[in-house]
């Protein structure tokens, strides 16, 4: 890894002329503690503990000129970092939402360009992942599987960045990255799958008044619980009437207990063709086909069939049925018939990440089952880390950090959180009002998507998943929507992608460049 991105001498120039933000568009920062000359970057003298800051009632723009070598051309856009103002029905302000704007200039005369908003999940989680790391001009060199340093981050151009395509924003839910509650709000106002999905609400429409973009074609693309996000924000940005031309959901869950739950039997059976990839990667399987999608189709067919049957048939299962399940389950997923008894058939993801490479001392991640691991107890019955987290979180940290701090000059005496898990996820509120005005205990936003659909039958939905997620299986995916109830006119509009990837599909090269063919494919139908 080297210490700086290393750009054409050219981008260098075009960035040391771009230091001060332009004079037409200062930074409005007077109202923030410790705001002033002694602040530099990111960091004050006042206040020696930046957490205690509070965020800024007013908003603020940071805009920078930059350009990078692209496609044969230099691809030449404004960046801007800044924040919105929410405020509730009563014009109170009540969150400062942080966000990292994209933007080409638009041709004279020519039509609007595409704008579309970005978020990773969690809940908790910024949006750094798929700001450093996906559809952005600039990306952290992250590819390979090796264990990467957390300094020096490499930032480089970004040959697969979407920004050609469409304008891009960046957005952080409130209480991560530089979000922070306003007034007498607190995080536990935004820290619910309703209270989440207002404030982006109320985001997305303030950045379309404040950037002048009413008239684009908009576009959301979420990761992760940012699929369950946009499910829910399809709908409620469609009540308020902000039309989408198209939904991007990538590594996708729409039903939470689905995913989460051990005790539903479905949870087993999105999870097996993804054992079943992760086996033929790591070649434990004794006849393994020569084509991953051959062989994640195969266990997709078993799933659905006889292993479906098994588990739903409970104690009722005789002995013998499910020993010839158990063997069959186990070549496919590359463990032992043995253990596929003892785990009553269901083994769930962790079991499986430390049994499959148990000979071995070694266990495979979470986010992305082709990392592996190593464990201090090797006879555990789960993994004691994600290898895939691990391998990969400090770059972009990092990355980030200096990006937009040192790179951008932003200026702020809060500090930046990649996430911030210990305190947004004991207090999340899963509960969730659906479209009909029912009470779901745990959300399932599959039935806002589906109704937005509905309402909207011009609505593109892109599906793209990695064959070794077992974050959010791409089985998992297509269960959830292919139990939308949608008509035939309306289940045209979904188009299915598949990735020799894991849950950050954009770090593996291949996978990044095939996403940049299928988005290209997906804006040009949902913009005709």
């Amino acid at each position: 890894m080297l210490a700086l991105a290393l750009f054409a001498p050219a981008l260098l120039l075009a960035q040391a002329q771009a230091d001060a933000p332009p004079k037409a568009t200062p930074v409005a920062r007077a109202d923030e503690p410790g705001a002033g000359d002694d602040m530099v970057r990111g960091r004050t003298d006042k206040v020696s503990d930046p957490e205690i800051a509070k965020a800024a009632t007013q908003e603020t723009a940071t805009p920078r000129r930059r350009s990078i070598p692209f496609d044969g051309h230099t691809l030449a856009y404004t960046v801007t970092p800044g924040t919105l103002t929410i405020r509730n029905d009563e014009g109170e302000p009540i969150a400062s939402m942080f966000y990292t704007a994209y933007t080409l200039d638009a041709a004279k005369g020519g039509k609007p360009r595409p704008l579309t908003f970005m978020y990773n999940g969690g809940p908790g989680s910024s949006s750094m992942w798929l700001h450093m790391g996906s559809y952005g001009p600039m990306k952290v060199d992250a590819a390979g599987l090796e264990q990467h340093p957390g300094a020096p981050a490499h930032l480089q151009p970004n040959p697969n960045t979407i920004l050609d395509r469409t304008d891009i924003v960046f957005l952080d839910a409130i209480g991560t990255g530089l979000s922070r509650p306003l007034g007498k709000a607190t995080g536990k106002d935004f820290w619910s799958v309703d209270g989440d999905l207002d404030a982006f609400a109320r985001g997305i429409e303030r950045y379309l008044t404040v950037a002048k973009r009413w008239n684009s074609p908009k576009f959301l693309l979420g990761e992760s619980y940012g699929t369950t996000r946009s499910g829910g924000l399809a709908y409620l940005l469609e009540s308020r009437g902000v039309r989408l031309s198209g939904v991007t959901i990538m590594s996708t869950v729409l039903d939470i207990p689905l995913l989460f739950d051990p005790t539903v039997d479905q949870a087993h059976i999105n999870a097996l063709p993804t054992f079943a990839a992760t086996a033929w990667y790591h070649h434990r399987l004794a006849s393994p086909p020569a084509d991953l999608a051959a062989q994640a189709e195969r266990a997709r067919a078993f799933a659905i069939g006889p292993y479906a049957a098994a588990l739903a048939k409970g104690d009722r299962l005789e002995p013998t049925e499910r020993d010839a399940v158990a063997t069959q389950a186990a070549a496919l997923i590359g463990v032992s018939p043995e253990f596929m008894i003892r785990s009553n058939l269901r083994p769930g993801p962790d079991r499986f990440r430390k049994e499959l490479l148990r000979d071995q001392r070694r266990t495979v991640g979470r986010l992305d089952t082709r990392f592996d691991g190593i464990d201090a107890d090797a006879g555990g019955n789960g993994p004691e880390f994600d290898a895939a987290n691990e391998a990969l979180s400090g770059a972009f940290i990092a990355a980030l950090n200096d990006y937009l701090f040192n790179d951008l000059g932003y200026r702020t005496p809060l500090t930046y959180r990649p996430n911030f898990y210990t305190s947004i996820a004991p207090a999340w509120d899963w509960k969730h009002k659906t479209p009909g005005g029912g009470r779901q205990m745990a959300v399932n936003s599959s039935v806002d998507l589906s109704q937005a659909m509905r309402q909207n039958p011009r609505l593109k939905l892109l599906s793209l998943n990695g064959y070794y997620d077992l974050a959010t299986p791409f089985a998992g995916a297509d269960y959830d929507l292919q139990h939308m109830e949608l008509e035939p006119t309306l289940k045209a509009n979904i188009t299915y992608r598949y990735y020799a990837s894991g849950h950050m599909i954009y770090i593996e090269p291949g996978a990044a460049r095939q996403l940049r063919t299928d988005l290209d494919a997906f804006y040009d139908d949902a913009t005709r």
